[in-house]
């Protein structure tokens, strides 16, 4: 678990969009909130997922995980489009969900392909 790449990138993704809303103007609250809300919930999700009761459990914590990235990446193109972050920015941080999304999709067939084989 040390060296999980996907808790690194989901760690990174929180933490670097609470830095960057730090410094966003007052005039984006609700997006704001919204992006700080998906993406610490990713990160969240994959950490619950690392000590899951049950292969179904990690299986759901890993979706709704890849749903909060997803909205983490919808919010990124608000602020783009807004002018509220420059493009650079996005690209990084899209980029960056696109990495979590891939792994957890990934991650996701192979779990799924294991509770199907036990049925």
């Amino acid at each position: 678990m040390r060296n999980n790449p996907l808790m690194k990138y989901a760690e990174t993704l929180a933490v670097d969009i609470e830095k960057m809303c730090k410094g966003l103007p007052k005039g984006n609250n609700n997006t704001v909130f919204q992006i700080r809300k998906s993406s610490s919930s990713t990160f969240a999700n994959i950490t619950e997922a690392q000590y899951p009761q049950s292969l179904a459990d990690m299986l759901s914590k890993f979706k709704i995980a890849r749903k909060e990235c997803a909205e983490t990446e919808s919010w990124l193109k608000v602020l783009f489009a807004s002018g509220a972050i420059d493009e650079k920015t996005f690209k990084d941080y899209r980029n960056l969900c696109g990495r979590i999304r891939r792994i957890l999709t990934a991650s996701c067939v192979t779990i799924e392909n294991k509770l199907s084989d036990k049925k």
